[in-house]
This record gives C-alpha cells, sequence and structure tokens, in this order.
C-alpha cells in the first residue's frame, strides 16, 4: 500500500479513534453540577443521563459501524461517524434544556461508535498475528490514560468558558482526528474485498449468539459488569460533590484512581494464560461481593463511609472492569470465530446498551448517600457471579463423556 503511515504515527492515530468514547465521557464529569443547575434546577439528579445517554447512542451505533465499514469502505463510515457526532456537538453547545442535550448525546453516542468500532477494522486491515495485538496493545496503553485526564481537562475548560466549551472541544477534537486521518492515512479496504450489508445475516448472528449458552452467558455477566462501571461512572461526581464536599478536586482525585486501576491489564495479562478466562471473571467477581457487601454493611452504619474508604472501593469497581470485560469478550467470541466480525459488533452493541438501560434509573437513586450505589453493584456482582458459576457447569456438562 503507497503511502502507509510510519507505525508511531499509526498508533498514535489508532489511540486518538480510540480516546473517542472516553473523552466523551469523562470530560463530561466535572459539568454534571452546573449543567444540572441550570437544565435541570428542580432536579439535578437527572444531569446523570448526560453520560447513559451516550452510551446508549454508542452501544446502539456499534450494531451497524462494522457492517457498513465492510460495505463502503473504513473511511467513509469514519468520515460519516464524525459528521453526526459534530453535528450533535453543535446542537448540545446551543441547547436551552436538558431535553435536548440528551438527544444531541445519543446522537453523539452514535456517531463516536464509528472512529471506536473502525479503528479496529483499520489495524485488522493493515498488520496480523502477533503484530496487530503489539500495536492494539500500545494504542491501549496510550488510549488509558485519556481517562485519568480528560475530568481535568473538562475542569480547565469550564473554568474558562462554562459547561458547553466541554462540546466546542468535542468538535475540535474530532475534526483534529478526521483530518488527520484524511490527509494521511489510505483507504485499508480495497473494493475487491468488500460485501454488501445484508441486515438479516445481522439478526442470523443475534439468533445464532444467542442460542450457545455459553455466549448468552458471557453477554449477560459483560452486561452486569459494564453496568457497574457505568453506574459508578454515573454517581462518582455527585458522590465527591455532595457526600464528601470535593468537587474542586474531585478531577484530581478520579486521574489517580483512574491509573492506579490501569495495572489491572497488566495483572490480567499475566495470570490469565495460567488461570484461564472463565476462573479470572468468577475470582474477581467473588472479590467485589465481598468488597461491596462490606461497603453496602457500613452504608447502613452510623458514621457512614470514610473518603479513603471509598476511594478504595472506587478503585476496586474500575480495576474489576480490567479483569473482567476482556476476558468476557473473548469468551464470548470463542465460538464465533465463523462470524467473528459481526459477532463483535453485536456483543458491543447488546451488552452496552443493556449497560446503559441498567445504569440509568440506578444512577437517578442517588440520595446523597452511598446506599444506592452500593446496593446497585452489590445485586449486580452477585448476579454475575451465580452466571459464572452456571457457566463453568454448562461447560462441564459440554465435555465429552
Amino acid at each position: 500500500m503507497e503511502n502507509r503511515m510510519s507505525r508511531p504515527e499509526f498508533i498514535a492515530l489508532t489511540a486518538m479513534m480510540f480516546a473517542t468514547i472516553a473523552f466523551s465521557i469523562d470530560a463530561m464529569l466535572p459539568a454534571l453540577p452546573e449543567i444540572g443547575s441550570e437544565l435541570s434546577p428542580d432536579d439535578i439528579n437527572r444531569a446523570q443521563l448526560i453520560l447513559t445517554s451516550f452510551v446508549l447512542g454508542m452501544g446502539l451505533g456499534t450494531f451497524f459501524t462494522g457492517p457498513l465499514s465492510d460495505t463502503f469502505g473504513r473511511k467513509p463510515v469514519i468520515y460519516g461517524g464524525a459528521f453526526v457526532y459534530i453535528a450533535a456537538s453543535v446542537v448540545a453547545w446551543a441547547s436551552s434544556s436538558l431535553e435536548l442535550v440528551l438527544a444531541a448525546r445519543v446522537a453523539q453516542g452514535l456517531g463516536a461508535a464509528g472512529p471506536r468500532v473502525v479503528a479496529m477494522a483499520v489495524v485488522r486491515d493493515l498488520y496480523a498475528g502477533r503484530q496487530m495485538a503489539r500495536i492494539v496493545s500500545i494504542a491501549m496503553m496510550i488510549f488509558t490514560l485519556v481517562p485519568a485526564i480528560a475530568p481535568l481537562m473538562g475542569a480547565g475548560i469550564i473554568a474558562l468558558t462554562d459547561w458547553r466549551g466541554i462540546f466546542a472541544a468535542f468538535i475540535l477534537f474530532s475534526l483534529l482526528t478526521v483530518v488527520w486521518m484524511g490527509l494521511r492515512l489510505p483507504e485499508s479496504l480495497p473494493p475487491e474485498n468488500r460485501r454488501p450489508f445484508r441486515l438479516p445475516l445481522l439478526l442470523a448472528a443475534l439468533r445464532e449468539m444467542f442460542a450457545h449458552p455459553t455466549v448468552r452467558l458471557s453477554i449477560l455477566v459483560q452486561t452486569l459488569c459494564m453496568g457497574v462501571l457505568f453506574t459508578m461512572l454515573t454517581m462518582v461526581q455527585p458522590i465527591y460533590d455532595v457526600i464528601y464536599d470535593r468537587a474542586e478536586s474531585f478531577p484530581a482525585w478520579f486521574g489517580l484512581i483512574a491509573i492506579i486501576s490501569g495495572s489491572a491489564s497488566l495483572l490480567n495479562a499475566a495470570l490469565v494464560v495460567r488461570l484461564g478466562m472463565r476462573r479470572m471473571v468468577t475470582w474477581t467477581l467473588g472479590a467485589q461481593i465481598a468488597i461491596s457487601g462490606a461497603m453496602l454493611s457500613l452504608t447502613l452504619l452510623p458514621g457512614g463511609v470514610s473518603f479513603g474508604l471509598f476511594l478504595m472501593w472506587q478503585a476496586t469497581v474500575f480495576f474489576m472492569a480490567g479483569m473482567t470485560l476482556g476476558n468476557l469478550n473473548a469468551i464470548a467470541m470463542e465460538p464465533m470465530g465463523h462470524i467473528a466480525g459481526m459477532a463483535a459488533s453485536v456483543i458491543g452493541a447488546v451488552a452496552t446498551v443493556l449497560a446503559a438501560a441498567i445504569a440509568a434509573p440506578v444512577g437517578l437513586l442517588f440520595d446523597g448517600s452511598l446506599l444506592p450505589l452500593a446496593a446497585g453493584i452489590f445485586v449486580m456482582v452477585t448476579l454475575g457471579f451465580g452466571l459464572m458459576l452456571h457457566m463453568g457447569r454448562v461447560e462441564q456438562q459440554q465435555l465429552p463423556a
């Protein structure tokens, strides 16, 4: 392929496309109080829907962006996603009602699914085997820094402008990414390798996946684990603000926890070959049952939970995500090698949409205490643990006699 980017430049561009999602979620966290007081003064808690509405749109977009890029090519789908993302950011920036902002955030999520999903397809087009794994690993290492710095960036933008300035930053970020890609990255899927988009194939993949017991159970557990993560993200800023009176230092604490929790992927990579994916997920969920159960008990006692204990619990929740989500995705993909591309889209979409549907109502239960968060997470990890034990029994039954 002519004019291929150098490998370091390609990795940097891939990391930037991956980072669209994390930047779009985490940069909004410091803005929630300001948005709530301006657009929903009677119920500022509704500002949390700014996060779950984006996740919902992203999940829906994940259904289609991969298959569409197989039909029309990688770059046109990324261009289309960027256009939707930028247009939605303009609408959100100009909005005077929370409802319009939420609708724009759903559209933003739809657009953001383009660069996030198709970037992985581009890597797969250009590299294979260990080289592909190496590039993805390096890009993901860079990507993990975004949740650490995005709240700080959001807080800085608010200090210079107001919450609307964050949407202007989203526009600039997307424009930089798409212009960089347009000028430097050739189309990686030639016309002769493209496949027509057929909705019946997507529906057939959906039926086949949910008919397979291990895949079905893995998607359900992945939904619950993502639900835990999204619920923590929706409630974490109000908790820092209302319970601990630390709204100003929230971005710094959040960044520190994100950096510490990023080591989960490294630990998982070191242990998963020896212990296996199912065992890693089961043990991690079992540990979180004990931790969140203890937190739930402490919320019911006089004096509540200290800020230090909450920080440690927050770190374990983010750590749990790093120890489970990748493994669960691999478990679900393993029997689906014959429809790998379609399966990746369906798994990501179903789990994300259902997790957003769980996290949104739980987040709205925030009442100035940790009780809704602790109870919600305890229930989700307990259900996930039970489903993983059932998965083990199903796999034992499938072994040849």
